[in-house]
C-alpha cells in the first residue's frame, strides 16, 4: 500500500481533512481533500480526490444533539476514510492547532502529557482550542499507535522581538500569558518559504508585509522571513475587520456594552465574533463576493472600511519594518477578490507600489509594474500542506 499523512483541521463548525502521499518529498498537492461543514446545524460532507473528481456531496445524518454533532463528525469521518482511502495507508496525522502559547515554538509529536498540556491552553482561545483537542483526542482513539502531530498557528510568530509581543499591562498580568501571540502561522510559514521562488533573494528576505484577507484576516511583517509584528494578538479577535469578527476595538466600547447595554460576556463574545465584522455593517453577509455584487450602500460601505483598515495596518507594519520591499495577498479574499486588492493598492503609492489594473484584473502573479519600487503580488497559501510536511518531518 501507498503511505499517506493524513491532516485535520477541527474548526467549531467544521473540519477540513487532506490526505497527502508519503514521498521522499511530500507533493504540495493532497491525493484527497475535503470538509464536512454545517456542524451544529446541518452537516454536510464534500470530498474529491486529486482530479478533481467529487468522492461525497452529501448532507449528514448525525443523531447527536447540536452541542456533540462535533464528536460524532469526527467519528464519521474516520469511518468514512477507512471506506475511501484504498491502496492508501495512513503513518501520521497532522492537526493544526490555534494556539500553543509560550511553550511551543515548532511542531510536536502529541502523547498523553502533551495533549493534557494543550487542553490548559483553552482560556487563551476557547473558541477554537476545544475543537482542535477534540480532532485530536478522535484520531488518536480511532488510529492507535498512528503517530500523531501538533501544528501550531502561534509557533510562526515565537521570533517577534519581545516588544512587539507585550502589552501596557501590570507584569502580575502578563505573567499569566496576556501577550501578543499572533495567529495564521500555518499560511505565513508556507508564504516565507515559497517567496525565494517568486522574487530575488534581496526581496524574498527583506521587509515583507503578506495579507492573508478570508473569512478571518490578518497581516504579518517579516524580515528574513520571519515575523516581525502581527495584526492580531492575544486573540484571533484583534487587528483587520473580518467576516463576522470586529478587528480591533476601543475597549471602552466593551465598557459601556456592560454598563449601559446589560451585555454580559456570552452576548459580547457572540458580538465580537460572530455578529460583527463584514456582516455586522452591511447587514447583509460576510461573504466578500456577495457584497462586492451587492449595489446597496450598507455592502459598500462594508467593503470600504475593509480595505480602510487594511491600508492603516499596513502603514503600522511598514513602520515597524523601516519601509517596505513586497506586499502578499493571499487567503480566500486576498487570491480571489481583485477589487480589494486595487482599492488597496491604489492608496499605497506612497510606499512604492506602482499598480497595474490589468495585471490585477486578470489575477496576475505580480500585480505591479515592472518598474515598481515595491512588489505587489498574489500567491495561494497551502496551510495543509504545511501540516503534511511537518508530520512527515517528525515521524
Amino acid at each position: 500500500m501507498n503511505k499517506a499523512i493524513l491532516t485535520i483541521n477541527a474548526g467549531s463548525s467544521s473540519i477540513k481533512f487532506a490526505l497527502f502521499a508519503d514521498n521522499e518529498v511530500i507533493p504540495p498537492k493532497p491525493e484527497m481533500v475535503g470538509q464536512i461543514d454545517g456542524i451544529g446545524a446541518k452537516p454536510h460532507l464534500k470530498a474529491r480526490n486529486a482530479a478533481g473528481k467529487v468522492l461525497d456531496d452529501s448532507d449528514l445524518e448525525l443523531a447527536d444533539a447540536p452541542e456533540s454533532q462535533h464528536r460524532a463528525a469526527l467519528a464519521f469521518l474516520v469511518r468514512w476514510l477507512h471506506e475511501h482511502e484504498a491502496g492508501w495507508e495512513i503513518i501520521g496525522v497532522g492537526h493544526r492547532v490555534v494556539h500553543g502559547a509560550q511553550d511551543y515554538s515548532h511542531p510536536i509529536r502529541l502523547d498523553d502529557a502533551t495533549v493534557a498540556r494543550l487542553k490548559t491552553f483553552i482560556p487563551l482561545a476557547p473558541l477554537h482550542q476545544p475543537h482542535n483537542v477534540a480532532g485530536i483526542e478522535a484520531m488518536r482513539e480511532a488510529l492507535p499507535g498512528i503517530p500523531q502531530v501538533a501544528c501550531f498557528d502561534t509557533a510562526f510568530h515565537r521570533t517577534q522581538p519581545g516588544v512587539a509581543q507585550l502589552f501596557a499591562l501590570p507584569r502580575h498580568i502578563t505573567a499569566k500569558g496576556v501577550r501578543r501571540y499572533g495567529f495564521h502561522g500555518l499560511s505565513y510559514e508556507y508564504i516565507a518559504d515559497v517567496l525565494p521562488q517568486h522574487l530575488d533573494p534581496a526581496r524574498a528576505n527583506g521587509r515583507v508585509i503578506v495579507a492573508h484577507l478570508g473569512n478571518g484576516a490578518s497581516m504579518c511583517a517579516m524580515l528574513e522571513r520571519r515575523s516581525q509584528a502581527s495584526t492580531m494578538g492575544f486573540t484571533a479577535v484583534e487587528g483587520l475587520m473580518m467576516g463576522t469578527r470586529t478587528g480591533s476595538l476601543d475597549p471602552g466600547v466593551l465598557l459601556f456594552l456592560m454598563d449601559y447595554g446589560g451585555m454580559d460576556v456570552k452576548a459580547l463574545t457572540r458580538l465580537l465574533y460572530k455578529e460583527s465584522g463584514l456582516l455586522g455593517v452591511s447587514g447583509i453577509s460576510q461573504d466578500m463576493r456577495e457584497l462586492l455584487a451587492s449595489d446597496k450602500p450598507e455592502a459598500a460601505e462594508a467593503v470600504d472600511l475593509f480595505c480602510y483598515r487594511i491600508v492603516r495596518e499596513i502603514g503600522s507594519l511598514a513602520a515597524a519594518l523601516g519601509g517596505l520591499d513586497a506586499l502578499v495577498f493571499t487567503g480566500g479574499i486576498g487570491e480571489h477578490a481583485a477589487p480589494v486588492r486595487e482599492r488597496v493598492c491604489a492608496q499605497l503609492g506612497w510606499l512604492g507600489i506602482e499598480f497595474d489594473p490589468a495585471a490585477n484584473a486578470a489575477d496576475a502573479k505580480v500585480i505591479s509594474t515592472a518598474s515598481s519600487r515595491t512588489v505587489a503580488m498574489v500567491l495561494p497559501t497551502n496551510e495543509e500542506w504545511m501540516l503534511a510536511r511537518h508530520t512527515a518531518e517528525l515521524i
